[in-house]
C-alpha cells in the first residue's frame, strides 16, 4: 500500500465520522441551516422585500416567500448580473454558473464564496465515503479523468461566468493535480467532438483508474477509445475500477458500459447542479444518495401530484414519506429562495435521508392521465434488457395521440440500439408489461383499451448525437430529455427506415 492510499483511508474515516454526526441529527441540522440562511440574508434586498426580520419558523417562511422558478426570480438576478450588491445574498457572487435556459436564453445561477466550498467538498466526500466503506484506495495513485466543460471563464461586472464543471476545474486540490486528466489545454477546447478526440490521444497510454462524467458523453469517449485501439476499455486501463457519474440515471447505460469496458466496475452516483450539490451515493450497498443536509441548503418538498394545484403544501424533511414523488425546492447560501430546481425525487430511506432522482417536474407523459415519470421508463428499460444481448445507446419517449388508420393512441419509444434485441416486438411487450406493473394509471388505460401497448421506433446510429449537436448541446453537462408530453423532440430525430 502506498503512503498516499494509506493517508486517504485515514482521511476517509475522519470525514465519514463528521458526516454521520449531522446525518444522525437531520431535523436539527436542517433547522440550524434554515436559521443561519434567514439571519445572514435579513439585510439583503430580497430579505427586506420578504420580511426576513420577522421569519422565525418554516410556516413564517411559507407565508412570506412563494415558490419561484428562474423566470420568477429573474428580476432579482438581473440586478445581480448588473453588478448590484446585497440583492439575493450578502455582497456579490464570486461566479455565475451559466446554463441553457428554455424560455429566456441563458440562465445565470449565482455561486457565492459561502456556497462554492460545498460543491468541492461534496465531490471529494463522495469518493472518501467509497474509500471508507470498501477500503479500496489504490486508485488514488493512478490517473483520473473528469469529462467537463471548458475552464475558460468570462467576466462581467467583477463576476466570473462559466459552466459549473469549468468553474470546478479551478478547484482541483494540489494533491490531485498530477493525477488529473486531461491537460489544461485540452480541457479548454470548446468543441466537444474535437475535445474527446484530444482526450483519447492523451489518455490512451495512461494508467486511468477513475473516470467521471455524464454517462452518455463518457460512452462516446469509450467508443472512440475502442475504435482507436481495437481493445476494450478494461484492457486498455487495467486498473480502471471506479466510474463516477451524475446528471442521468446510469442503469439504461450500464449494460453497454460493461460491454465497452469488458467487465464490471464500481460506480458512485452524484446529484450536482449549478444551484447546489444536493446528494451523493455514500454506500455501495444501500439504495439512493445521501441528501446533504449540512451544506448551506434548506430543502422543501411538494408532492408532484399536487405541484400544479393552487396552494400545494410545502413539506420539510420531517414530513416526507418513502416512495412518494416530490418536487424539490431549495433555499441556499447562494441566494436562491424557495427555488424550484425542476427535479423530482423519491426517498429510499429516512434513516439517513437518501433519495433517487425520479425525473423533472415538467418532463412527464400524461397525455391521457397516465402520469408517467422518468424513473418508471428507465426502470422498465433496465429490467427489459437485463439478461439479454440488447444494448441501448440512448432513448426518449413521446405520446402518439393521433395515429393513422384509426389505431388506438400509444406511447412511442425512440431507441438508438447498439445491439438490437432478437425479437423487437417481444422486447416492446416486455417493456410495456413492466410499465403497467409500475404505473397503475398506465395499467388502467391499457386494460381499458384507451391506449394500445407501446411501440418502438428505431433511431439511426448517431441520431441522438446529431440531435444534440443541432441544438448546440453536444457534450459537457447536457443530456437528452427522457420524456415529453409532445413530439417536438422526436420530430427532429434521425430515424431508421423501417
Amino acid at each position: 500500500m502506498s503512503l498516499k492510499s494509506f493517508l486517504a483511508k485515514i482521511f476517509a474515516a475522519s470525514v465519514r465520522k463528521k458526516i454521520d454526526r449531522w446525518a444522525n441529527h437531520p431535523i436539527e441540522t436542517q433547522e440550524k441551516v434554515f436559521q443561519e440562511l434567514i439571519k445572514k440574508a435579513q439585510n439583503t434586498q430580497f430579505g427586506k422585500d420578504h420580511h426576513f426580520q420577522h421569519i422565525t419558523s418554516h410556516s413564517d417562511f411559507v407565508k412570506n416567500v412563494p415558490v419561484r422558478d428562474y423566470e420568477a426570480l429573474k428580476p432579482y438576478i438581473e440586478r445581480v448580473v448588473a453588478g448590484e450588491e446585497n440583492i439575493l445574498w450578502q455582497a456579490k457572487p464570486i461566479y455565475f454558473a451559466k446554463t441553457s435556459g428554455t424560455t429566456s436564453g441563458a440562465k445565470y445561477i449565482p455561486i457565492t464564496k459561502e456556497s462554492m466550498p460545498y460543491h468541492i467538498e461534496a465531490a471529494r466526500d463522495s469518493i472518501l465515503c467509497y474509500i471508507h466503506e470498501t477500503q479500496k484506495a489504490d486508485f488514488v495513485n493512478g490517473k483520473m479523468i473528469f469529462l467537463q466543460g471548458s475552464p475558460i471563464l468570462e467576466e462581467k461586472n467583477g463576476i466570473k461566468i462559466g459552466r459549473l464543471s469549468g468553474i470546478s476545474a479551478h478547484y482541483v486540490p494540489k494533491y490531485l493535480q498530477k493525477n488529473r486528466m486531461p491537460s489544461w489545454q485540452t480541457n479548454c477546447i470548446d468543441d466537444w467532438e474535437t475535445k474527446v478526440d484530444a482526450i483519447v490521444e492523451e489518455t490512451l497510454k495512461e494508467d486511468m483508474t477513475v473516470i467521471s462524467g455524464i454517462p452518455s458523453w463518457v460512452q462516446m469517449y469509450f467508443e472512440k477509445l475502442r475504435e482507436k485501439s481495437g481493445k476494450s476499455v478494461g484492457d486498455l486501463f487495467k486498473n480502471f475500477h471506479l466510474f463516477i457519474y451524475g446528471g442521468v440515471n446510469y442503469e439504461p447505460y450500464r449494460q453497454k458500459f460493461e460491454h465497452l469496458i469488458g467487465r464490471k466496475v464500481d460506480s458512485i452516483e452524484l446529484f450536482p447542479a449549478s444551484e447546489g450539490f444536493f446528494a451523493y451515493q455514500d454506500s455501495q450497498t444501500e439504495k439512493g444518495m445521501l441528501l446533504l443536509l449540512n451544506s448551506g441548503i434548506f430543502y422543501e418538498f411538494i408532492k408532484a401530484d399536487d405541484f400544479f394545484s393552487e396552494n400545494p403544501k410545502r413539506l420539510t424533511i420531517k414530513d416526507v414519506e418513502i416512495g412518494v414523488n416530490y418536487a424539490m425546492i431549495i433555499s441556499t447560501n447562494a441566494g436562491l429562495w424557495a427555488y424550484n430546481i425542476g427535479d423530482t425525487v423519491q426517498f429510499t430511506s429516512t434513516k439517513p435521508y437518501r433519495v433517487v432522482v425520479s425525473g423533472r417536474i415538467k418532463h412527464f407523459i400524461s397525455a391521457f392521465g397516465e402520469h408517467v415519470i422518468a424513473k418508471e421508463v428507465e426502470e422498465a428499460l433496465r429490467q427489459a434488457i437485463e439478461g439479454t444481448d440488447a444494448r441501448i445507446t440512448e432513448f426518449t419517449v413521446a405520446p402518439q395521440v393521433n395515429p393513422a388508420q384509426n389505431e388506438l393512441p400509444y406511447h412511442e419509444w425512440f431507441i438508438e440500439f447498439e445491439n438490437e434485441p432478437t425479437d423487437l416486438k417481444a422486447f416492446a411487450l416486455k417493456i410495456d408489461t413492466l410499465m403497467q406493473e409500475q404505473n397503475s394509471y398506465y395499467y388502467d388505460l391499457i386494460q381499458g383499451k384507451v391506449l394500445q401497448p407501446l411501440k418502438i421506433t428505431k433511431v439511426a446510429k448517431g441520431g441522438f448525437s446529431d440531435y444534440m449537436k443541432s441544438l448546440g448541446k453536444l457534450g459537457g453537462q447536457n443530456k437528452v430529455q427522457r420524456l415529453a408530453n409532445d413530439r417536438k423532440i422526436v420530430e427532429k430525430l434521425k430515424l431508421e427506415q423501417q
